[in-house]
C-alpha cells in the first residue's frame, strides 16, 4: 500500500472524471484518476470514437476521441496521474478518521475523499435477438465503429432507435456505399435536431420493423424483416444500449445508497457516505439530465465541497485566470 494520502480519489476516467481531475488539480490538490479500462475515456473511446457530439460548450461538434484526448491533455497540466487497467476492488474507511484505503486490482491508496465517476458501471452491449433462429457469418455484425472508413463503399445496415443509433447512421452515410436504418417503431428516442437530419439525408429509414432472422448472403447478409421486406447488406451495426452492471461496487465495504445502478447524492453530489461523492452518468437526484455537460458541472461542485471539509473552512472558488 502507498503511504501518501490522496486529497481526493477519482474512480472513473470517462469525461466526468477527466474534468473533475483537471479541476481538482488547478485547485492544487493531490488527487489521482483510477479506470479499469485500458484507456480512458470511459464509453467514448470504447464504444463510439468516431462519433460526433454536438452538446458540448465551446465545439460547433466533436469526436468523442478528440475530446478525450483533449481532456485527457487538459488534465496531464497538473500531472494528475491516470492509472488504467486497475479496477477499484473495494472502499474503507480506516481507523485514521476521514481517510479511506481504495483497494485495486494492483494496489492501495489511502485518501481523504472519492469521487465515484464510474458512469453505468461496467458495460457490455445488448445483444441482437432474432425473431427467429439465425446462423450466419458472426464477423458481419459488429456493436461498434471505431474506424468508419472500414465501411467506406459498403452496405451497411444500422439496427437501432437512439441517439447512438442515429449518429451512427449519419456518420457511416458520409463513406458508406447505402445506410439502412432498422427500428421496430415509427418514432425515434433521439433528439428531434438528430431526427430532422436524419429524414433529409441519404439514411433509408426502415420502420417499424424486427429483424426476423439474417442468414449468409454471398460475401454479405440478408437481412429477413418482420414485414416480409429484407436487406442485403455487407455489415449490420446493433445499436441497442447496454447492459450495466454494478455488482462489484455493490460490494464495497462502504454502503452506499444506490437506486438500480446509480448512486443517490445530495445537492452537492455526496452520496450517503461522508466525504464520497458521485458525478456523472453514475449519479442520481431531482432532475438529473444525462448530458456529458451535465457531468462537467457536478465535478468541480463536488470538489468544492471536498476542499471546504478537508481544509477546516470555506475556500474561495478561485478563478482559472487567477490560477495559471
Amino acid at each position: 500500500m502507498t503511504e501518501d494520502i490522496y486529497d481526493i480519489t477519482i474512480i472513473g476516467a470517462g469525461p466526468s472524471g477527466l474534468f473533475a481531475g483537471f479541476y481538482a488539480g488547478m485547485r492544487k490538490n493531490k488527487v489521482q484518476i483510477i479506470d479499469s479500462l485500458e484507456i480512458p475515456g470511459g464509453q467514448l473511446t470504447a464504444l463510439y470514437p468516431e462519433k460526433t457530439i454536438h452538446d458540448v460548450p465551446g465545439y460547433f461538434a466533436v469526436k468523442a476521441e478528440t475530446l478525450v484526448a483533449d481532456l485527457v491533455k487538459q488534465t496531464a497540466q497538473f500531472g494528475v496521474p491516470i492509472r488504467l487497467s486497475e479496477k477499484v476492488v473495494d472502499i474503507t474507511p480506516t481507523e485514521n478518521q476521514g481517510v479511506y484505503q481504495v483497494t485495486t486490482t494492483k494496489s492501495s491508496y489511502l485518501t481523504k475523499a472519492v469521487i465515484i465517476a464510474t458512469g453505468n458501471g461496467s458495460f457490455a452491449p445488448k445483444p441482437l435477438k432474432t425473431d427467429e433462429p439465425s446462423d450466419f457469418d458472426f464477423s458481419k455484425l459488429g456493436y461498434s465503429v471505431t474506424d468508419k472508413q472500414q465501411f467506406a463503399g459498403k452496405n451497411v445496415a444500422v439496427a437501432g432507435g437512439g441517439d447512438s443509433a442515429i449518429d451512427l447512421a449519419l456518420m457511416l452515410s458520409e463513406v458508406a456505399a447505402s445506410v439502412s436504418l432498422i427500428h421496430r417503431r415509427d418514432a425515434f428516442r433521439a433528439h428531434e435536431s438528430s431526427v430532422d437530419k436524419l429524414y433529409v439525408s441519404d439514411v433509408h429509414v426502415v420502420t417499424p420493423v424486427t429483424i426476423r432472422s439474417i442468414s449468409d448472403c454471398q460475401e454479405g447478409l440478408r437481412i429477413a424483416l418482420s414485414d416480409d421486406r429484407e436487406l442485403e447488406v455487407d455489415h449490420l451495426i446493433v445499436q441497442h444500449g447496454f447492459l450495466s452492471n454494478n455488482k462489484d461496487i455493490r460490494a464495497w465495504s462502504v454502503n452506499l445508497e444506490m437506486k438500480r445502478q446509480h448512486f443517490m447524492v445530495d445537492s452537492h453530489y455526496q452520496t450517503s457516505c461522508d466525504n464520497i461523492y458521485a458525478i456523472g452518468d453514475t449519479a442520481n437526484y431531482d432532475g438529473k439530465l444525462g448530458l456529458i455537460v451535465e457531468g462537467f458541472k457536478e465535478g468541480p461542485h463536488a470538489v468544492n465541497q471536498i476542499m471546504t471539509k478537508i481544509h477546516s473552512g470555506k475556500l474561495s472558488q478561485a478563478h482559472s485566470t487567477s490560477l495559471f
